[in-house]
């Protein structure tokens, strides 16, 4: 197929992950939305335990709909022998869906993607991979980790093109995982035009704003033991309000409690970030690990003041604004970092958050995000198409 027609063709796209919450889930359906806008026949296989009223809201957000549907079945975090189960309907699916590209989102639903290729389907899809972090965010060494990377290595060979979300998740899978196959490309994460008006902070606002998944890799024991530092360097205790869940509150509440912290420690549960955004006068990212994530991206769109850790790819998103980060794991550095972002006049605060918006805005943009992400497809068709008139050149060939 030339070039011109396989630009203009449209495609049939299935995409597979487990669980519709976080960075990953927007990322899907930000870009189902626009690739259904394009024109182009999408679908999506996911958890079915983490169907609710909030999931039906953002599917029918997609324009004329999922025209290949939506597929469910119950899909566990952990690996284990309900996988056999949960593949084989996935399998079910894809035979009725009949994609030209699969497209897997975070560890599991990239090994279901890969593994499709077992599935035998008429037509032979192209599989991708966005990794979104995943099983690349584990502690090097451990075993959840050299067990994970093995099962990387396994699928690998059968990827047609690797979207990697950032550099840094790209550069963990060249040292991990190593295999060189497949079509390549970093798609960075993107905002759409509105997410750039600023969010102005309630009269009332907490001093600091946490939002994201309460668990370990967030670091949030270590914003907790921040905050007695900042009180006795300001004279007073800093109000904190923690936006989210996750499967570690009852550990941050009691950590809470140990440190004298709790009565200026607020869980008010998971809400829209924008929402979110008007809580606090300034974000802390005391992330342990991150690839690359939306709610540094949304708080820069809405120019939200911010003090994060120098990990994943955060620092791809600050680009010349790096130096403002800071180690993780560091309470005592955490503290003062926030310390002097509450001590700026709020001018120069306001100042800086546009600078770092405007940054964002030039980088990070869904329509970029997108046409990257298709470009990929793209170039894996046709490397896919022309496999078939290689090999019969070379047999066709003399000896």
């Amino acid at each position: 197929m030339a070039a011109r027609e396989l630009q203009a063709e449209k495609l049939r796209i299935a995409h597979v992950f487990r669980a519709p919450l976080g960075g990953l889930f927007r990322h899907v359906i930000d870009l189902a939305i626009e690739q259904a806008a394009r024109g182009h026949e999408v679908g999506v296989f996911f958890d079915s335990g983490g169907l609710c009223e909030r999931v039906d809201e953002a599917l029918a957000r997609i324009s004329g709909g999922l025209a290949l549907g939506v597929g469910t079945c119950p899909i566990h975090r952990n690996p284990g022998a309900q996988d056999v189960f949960a593949f084989a309907r996935f399998s079910a699916w894809l035979r009725q869906a009949r994609p030209d590209v699969v497209h897997g989102h975070g560890s599991k639903g990239g090994v279901y993607a890969r593994l499709s290729a077992l599935v035998g389907m008429p037509g032979a899809p192209i599989r991708a991979y966005t990794p979104h972090g995943g099983s690349f965010n584990y502690r090097p060494g451990s075993w959840p980790h050299r067990l994970y990377m093995g099962v990387e290595r396994m699928v690998a060979s059968s990827t047609d093109v690797f979207l990697f979300e950032s550099a840094f998740i790209a550069g963990r899978f060249d040292q991990y995982v190593g295999v060189r196959e497949g079509t390549r490309r970093i798609v960075l994460n993107g905002l759409g035009e509105a997410e750039f008006a600023p969010v102005e902070p309630n009269a009332d606002a907490a001093d600091l704003l946490y939002v994201g998944e309460l668990r370990e890799a967030k670091g949030i024991d270590t914003l907790l033991e921040a905050l007695p530092l900042v009180a006795r360097a300001r004279g007073a205790p800093p109000r904190a309000i923690l936006v989210g869940s996750g499967p570690d509150q009852a550990i941050l509440t009691e950590r809470a409690l140990r440190l004298g912290v709790a009565a200026h420690v607020t869980f008010p549960g998971p809400m829209p970030i924008r929402h979110a955004f008007r809580l606090g006068r300034i974000l802390a990212v005391p992330s342990r690990a991150e690839s690359m994530p939306y709610v540094v991206l949304e708080a820069a769109g809405a120019h939200v003041p911010m003090v994060a850790t120098d990990v994943g790819g955060i620092p791809e998103i600050f680009g010349p604004f790096a130096d403002r980060l800071g180690p993780c794991d560091n309470p005592a550095d955490l503290a003062r970092r926030i310390c002097a972002m509450l001590d700026l006049e709020p001018e120069l605060r306001r100042r800086q958050a546009a600078d770092f918006a405007s940054h964002v805005a030039a980088n990070f943009n869904i329509e970029s995000m997108v046409n990257s992400v298709m470009a990929g497809y793209r170039e894996a068709l046709s490397k896919r198409r022309a496999r078939p008139a290689a090999v019969v050149a070379t047999v066709k060939s003399p000896m």
